[in-house]
């Protein structure tokens, strides 16, 4: 993978992730997953200062890779495709007024723009393979691996997705589905779990700063106290 690392023009890419309700099977039908895509077409169309770079749709979650030009365009698109989503899919079933489908607002981070790029469009692409959902990458049918492999030059999801940062490799698709190591995963779980910048040490302490993300660094848990000194 290229390691020269380049300046994200107008803005930072951003690994973003959602999840259903207590794990609730949100889309276990492949035309439940039909449907969120469709969902997306339409949110690239509204703001396309927003770029789709990759997803993976599950059945109780999904991941996305966003590269907003503009500061707040992420969220306005987010903010569409989530309650628009979860809107049809209510209204679909006869059961608005339900209760909400997602966990809450969407999680993400910003990922630097050199090899950690690909590493987290890697894990993107290779979600479903990991979880055991396809012999290979590019067969789950709701993946931007699946577009990039198999799909036409001029379907719809073919042409949401833009060009990233980085120039993918010409075996992408082997790269992809190669294992991902142990300390990429472990990485890239404390990012989402605890919104941390993905990059070198220096990137993830600058970026942290830049956007109010410090309280990521800091450990889970309730601060320990200092025991005061009794006065003499």
């Amino acid at each position: 993978m290229p390691r020269s690392a380049r300046k994200a023009p107008g803005g930072l890419v951003y690994h973003v992730l959602n999840r259903s309700v207590a794990s609730f099977p949100l889309m276990r039908a492949g035309k439940d997953r039909d449907a969120f895509l469709r969902v997306l077409i339409e949110a690239a169309g509204r703001w396309p200062g927003v770029r789709v770079l990759g997803w993976c749709v599950m059945s109780t979650h999904w991941h996305l890779m966003l590269w907003p030009k503009r500061d707040g365009e992420m969220k306005l698109f987010m903010h569409w495709l989530t309650l628009t989503h979860a809107s049809r899919w209510r209204t679909s079933r006869h059961s608005v007024g339900q209760g909400p489908l997602y966990q809450g607002r969407y999680k993400s981070f910003p990922v630097r723009s050199d090899e950690h790029y690909l590493v987290a469009l890697r894990y993107v692409e290779r979600n479903a393979l990991r979880a055991k959902l396809s012999a290979r990458a590019e067969d789950w049918a709701w993946s931007s691996l699946h577009t990039r492999v198999n799909d036409p030059g001029d379907s719809e999801l073919r042409e949401i997705i833009s060009q990233g940062p980085l120039p993918l490799p010409a075996d992408w698709a082997r790269v992809v589905n190669g294992p991902q190591t142990a300390a990429e995963e472990a990485a890239l779980a404390t990012c989402l779990k605890r919104g941390r910048p993905f990059g070198d040490e220096r990137f993830a302490q600058q970026t942290a700063r830049k956007l109010g993300l410090t309280s990521c660094f800091r450990e889970p848990g309730r601060p320990r106290k200092t025991l005061k000194k009794p006065p003499k």
